[in-house]
């Protein structure tokens, strides 16, 4: 591991949600140097989305949970002189060499020119990259008009703008009732909220030892008020019911909604429809792996990155925090960023704060097996597809050609269908598809690690310098391009203690002083 050059660690935070911003406070409190790099503009990840603006109105602060958490964290992140801030930084290549780390990061708008090439050597890299919807297919997914609860949700927080005038949410999980509470705080008409689990399965997941809740207080306050917008805008709620086709011509028109089994499949003659003008639907959440698979952290069977006790994942000086480590909410990714942070800060394991922390990511735990075993999907959901719908809508592939596919190469291994049926080979690389693709054939395969990990322009990747490029070797200190300009002094130090100081410290998947690794 390469030495500090100045008796200081340098550790790069990847991912400036609750999770990487309290990671970014902890390693700095260690007296690290930390890189803060988020592919958005504004820091908050998507659990503190928020309009570009200098000042929240009322309004804005209704939609948003534990903020002054957030102001404290983005305080610190913008104004302490050990921690660069860099937004609009997209990292599109990441690799182990022999002396650690290195991350390849391009910074400005991904459309624009003259972006910004940095190679990064840190010590130690937080990754905090948080996840985005899983949805599962229906016929009629593809239509304008169908979207995911997050895509609907940021839309909403960001710019205060409804998906439609009359909307549906649909799918598993408690994230469907704070999408629903803040499109009818934004104008909607949410004219209901299907829950695909029976009763019996959300009291099987959640009733068992209530005392644990008690851990995680802010829960009940936040689910209070969830439970208080949906009686205030009349939102209906529904179990055991899910959305299992779409129609229109140019656009979503109406759906049916039908009642499920406990295995999710659809009860014969129960569909009814109902007219809407947009639907927003999430299954859960997969988690953004590729920069963890490039650096050579372990996957779990259930898709998440493996972590230890410090949140250390199987590959040297790679700490990982947040939903990518599995869904927990946001007390759970502040706990575990704040462990990540500090132990890869090369922190005092027996420092108070890391034992508050270890302590509130002991209680969020039981939150996140409480979350599977009540929304966890069940393997019905198959029965309410057809040969035309769309598996991959990059590449149009239907379930028919999947099962083609199979038939004539004699072969379920997803990378042999995906050659040669091309689902997966399109724009979002499978992202959004490649899962459900596994699950349709019964099979998966090793997931591969990417030498570029995120779509990105070939002019880019023609202006990245030489000696910047992924498995160039570099002469010593190369690892710091003359292309990035020298940030100015970021400011005084932030608020001397932690944002909730007295009880969420850390939890991860994206605060501490750093030095730039390319002046």
């Amino acid at each position: 591991m390469r030495a500090p050059r100045d008796g200081t660690r340098h550790v790069v935070v990847v991912g400036a949600g609750p999770a990487g911003l309290s990671a970014t406070r902890a390693a700095v409190q260690q007296g690290a140097r930390v890189t803060l790099l988020d592919a958005s503009h504004q820091t908050g990840g998507q659990y503190w989305r928020h309009r570009d603006t200098p000042t929240p109105t009322p309004a804005e602060q209704r939609l948003q949970h534990q903020w002054r958490v957030h102001e404290v964290l983005r305080d610190l992140a913008r104004t302490h002189p050990r921690v660069e801030l860099r937004t609009g930084a997209q990292v599109w290549a990441a690799e182990q060499h022999d002396d650690g780390p290195r991350l390849h990061v391009l910074v400005g708008d991904v459309d624009g020119h003259g972006r910004t090439h940095l190679s990064l050597a840190p010590h130690a890299v937080v990754l905090a990259t948080g996840a985005h919807d899983r949805t599962l297919p229906f016929p009629g997914w593809d239509l304008p008009g169908v979207v995911t609860a997050g895509a609907a949700q940021a839309l909403a927080k960001g710019d205060g703008v409804a998906v439609g005038r009359r909307v549906l949410v649909a799918g598993a999980g408690p994230f469907l009732l704070p999408v629903a509470a803040t499109l009818a705080e934004v104008g909607a008409t949410v004219v209901g909220v299907h829950e695909a689990s029976r009763p019996a399965g959300l009291v099987r997941g959640w009733l068992p030892r209530p005392w644990r809740l008690a851990a995680s207080p802010g829960k009940a306050v936040e689910l209070a008020g969830y439970v208080a917008g949906h009686v205030r805008h009349r939102i209906p709620y529904r179990t055991g019911e899910a959305v299992v086709a779409a129609h229109g011509s140019d656009r979503v028109q109406a759906v049916t909604v039908a009642r499920i089994d406990e295995r999710w499949a659809p009860v014969p003659g129960s569909g009814r429809r109902v007219e809407v003008d947009a639907v927003c639907v999430s299954h859960g959440f997969t988690p953004r792996l590729e920069v963890a698979i490039a650096l050579g952290a372990s996957i779990s069977s259930s898709r998440f990155v493996a972590v230890d006790g410090d949140q250390a994942t199987s590959a040297e000086n790679i700490y990982a925090a947040g939903e990518l480590t599995g869904i927990g909410g946001v007390d759970a990714a502040l706990a575990e960023g704040w462990v990540a942070g500090h132990v890869a800060a090369g922190g005092d394991r027996s420092d108070r704060s890391l034992r508050r922390a270890v302590s509130r990511r002991r209680a969020s735990a039981d939150v996140t097996s409480r979350i599977e075993a009540a929304h966890g999907i069940r393997p019905g959901w198959t029965a309410w597809l057809r040969d035309d719908t769309l598996v991959c809508r990059c590449e149009e592939v239907t379930v028919g050609r999947l099962r083609t596919a199979v038939e004539v190469t004699g072969s379920s291994d997803p990378v042999s269908v995906k050659l040669t049926s091309r689902a997966g080979l399109g724009i979002c690389q499978g992202r959004v598809c490649g899962r459900v693709v596994s699950e349709l054939l019964g099979s998966s395969s090793p997931m591969q690690a990417r030498p570029v990990v995120t779509p990105v322009r070939l002019g880019d990747l023609a202006a990245t310098p030489p000696f910047a490029a992924p498995g160039v070797p570099q002469a010593p200190g190369a690892a710091e391009p003359a292309t990035a300009p020298a940030p100015a002094p970021l400011g005084p130090p932030g608020p001397p203690h932690s944002p909730d100081h007295d009880h969420a410290r850390a939890r991860a998947p994206h605060s501490a002083t750093t030095e730039r690794t390319h002046p």
